[in-house]
């Protein structure tokens, strides 16, 4: 696959290695099949990490919504594996706590997480005859890509950066649910890293970096082998989301991000149009095309595409040729294989051709005078004098709507460092977007200079002039510079400092010292790698996520790990 590094199991398939031993291996036994109960969490979990056919491998007969009535199968066992909460428990306990008989044989529990023990007393109180097992398992997050997690935590945005004093104890409720769910990342990925955050201008990453380190040293101080595990040669690094709002506004043209960002994809599920039918697919690594391109500029694979096409109606060609028995054979077993890379390419021109066709229009002229801001440079490396002047001719044009000004206006403020509010005031009214100004004016929460200019200067950036890029393409998120910085140990002290006093030696090689036992496990495939795991508060962006798998391309010893939100 294409950003793979050295061959290692990504995170999806870590995920699933885990729920197979942790829960399946567990309770199978030979020739016996059972029920399976998931709540809304274990589903997404499951769907994320594993096919039907692997529960069918693991002796699982039926998946069941653990919420949904349904009717008692008394002769088999059931396999519960489902959330701590007390809706999930409650469910559990109207199958085996209530006066009618019980729905299943036996029950086998398996908590994702920490299960309180106001819950875990109820169950021992109403049915502990019926319970074979009862086991938490540390996991509490999704894995998207193989670099890639987010968690279960729904308004964190909102309760983070809203400037309404009375969310105090939701916002506290929030980053104690985002600390413990991180640990459970770490834990999974059998890592116990050195924490820091970013310091400046918020205080939320220094708090949720406080609770991690805390959850982390409690987490393994009771490890299942009770051993206490130091500190492995890993970083965790949390930032506010404030620390580059351009990432998030700017338009990008590689192929996963511009498509995510023009086109109405759900659930990474793409529908098109070919040959007059409406069809749709899916955005997943199982395509090993989509690993292959989606990191790549537009431009890139508008011509990839097609020369893929060639390649195979060419080794088609070759076969067909031949009219010998053999030969027809060989085609024959080779068919499926075909007609299935064809698909895949047809859903990817046609993605590709959906881009150009919102890009070409509009987004084109946009996006030069988004890359002039953003960087503060032209394509030739002339310093923008005049922002304003750069910007109004985007104001002025009667082809961009509405959310397109709003971003271009963003960038301007990114670029300035903020305004005075009469300037403010005056580009609001010019493209009528009174109804919209919060979209603008709520940057502010996030620590980012909005009204008025700031005194401080903006951060210095690594100089990429020597990089070869696309004119439209030239802006570099900033999470790069500090990916790389990180694993060169080039991050300032000060300004990224460590929540633990002695953190390990971060040398970015993962060489481990010989007072540590040595680990063997299904991550040593990643040949003594060191990972850099990444928590940015309120989510990052798919050209960020790009950075991720870039930087550990470029840096085969250590391995950086993502979440989205």
């Amino acid at each position: 696959m294409g950003m793979k590094l050295v061959y290692h199991p990504g995170l999806k398939s870590v995920v699933w290695q885990k729920i197979k031993a942790t829960v399946f291996d567990d309770c199978k036994k030979e020739g016996e099949w059972k029920i399976l109960l998931l709540d809304e969490f274990t589903t997404k979990l499951l769907a994320s990490c594993c096919k039907m056919t692997d529960l069918l491998a693991e002796g699982i007969t039926v998946v069941e919504n653990i919420y949904k009535n349904r009717e008692p199968v008394r002769q088999m066992k059931a396999l519960y594996f489902i959330s701590p909460t007390s809706k999930s428990v409650d469910c559990f306990l109207r199958d085996f706590g209530g006066k009618s008989e019980n729905k299943y044989k036996a029950a086998y529990i398996y908590f994702t997480d920490f299960c309180p023990d106001s819950l875990f007393n109820k169950i021992k109180a109403s049915c502990s005859k019926s319970v074979r097992r009862c086991k938490e398992i540390n996991i509490s997050f999704i894995p998207l890509e193989s670099q890639v997690y987010t968690l279960d935590v729904p308004d964190a945005f909102y309760y983070c950066y809203s400037p309404d004093p009375s969310n105090g104890n939701g916002k506290d409720t929030i980053m104690e649910a985002m600390a413990e769910q991180i640990v459970t990342v770490c834990a999974t990925l059998d890592e116990n890293p050195g924490v820091r955050y970013k310091s400046k201008p918020l205080d939320n990453a220094s708090k949720l970096a406080q609770l991690v380190e805390k959850k982390l040293e409690n987490y393994y101080k009771i490890d299942e082998k009770s051993l206490i595990k130091g500190k492995t040669h890993s970083q965790l690094i949390i930032i506010d989301r404030g620390f580059d709002p351009v990432s998030t506004v700017v338009h990008e043209l590689t192929f996963q991000a511009m498509a995510y960002d023009l086109l109405p994809i759900e659930n990474d599920t793409y529908k098109y149009k070919t040959d007059g039918k409406e069809k749709e697919a899916i955005l997943e690594e199982d395509d090993d095309l989509w690993v292959k391109i989606r990191h790549r500029h537009i431009a890139v694979v508008l011509e990839e595409i097609p020369k893929l096409m060639k390649e195979i109606s060419s080794t088609k060609k070759a076969t067909e040729g031949k009219t010998s028995l053999s030969a027809l054979t060989q085609l024959m077993k080779k068919m499926p294989h075909f007609r299935k890379q064809i698909t895949k390419q047809v859903v990817h021109l046609n993605l590709a051709e959906d881009c150009m066709n919102k890009f070409k229009p509009n987004i084109e002229k946009l996006c030069k005078t988004e890359q002039d801001l953003a960087l503060g440079t032209d394509a030739e490396g002339q310093k923008v004098k005049d922002a304003m002047r750069v910007l109004l001719p985007v104001l002025l044009s009667k082809n961009h709507d509405n959310y397109d000004k709003i971003r271009a206006i963003l960038l301007y403020i990114f670029s300035i460092n903020g305004t005075t509010e009469e300037n403010l005031d005056r580009l609001i009214q010019n493209v009528k977007i009174e109804n919209e100004s919060d979209m603008i004016r709520n940057w502010s929460y996030l620590g980012v200079p909005i009204v008025p200019p700031s005194q401080q200067g903006k951060p210095s950036r690594k100089d990429r002039s020597a990089e070869e890029t696309f004119q439209l393409s030239r802006w570099t998120p900033f999470i790069k510079d500090i990916l790389e910085d990180a694993i060169d140990n080039r991050l300032d002290s000060k300004e990224w400092p460590y929540c633990s006093q002695c953190p390990a030696v971060w040398n970015g090689s993962g060489a481990v010292s010989a007072r540590q036992k040595p680990r063997t496990n299904y991550l040593e495939d990643r040949k003594n790698g060191s990972k850099l795991i990444v928590f940015v508060i309120g989510g990052i962006t798919y050209s960020e996520m790009r950075c991720a798998y870039e930087v550990s391309q470029a840096h085969k010893s250590c391995e950086v790990i993502i979440e989205i939100f």
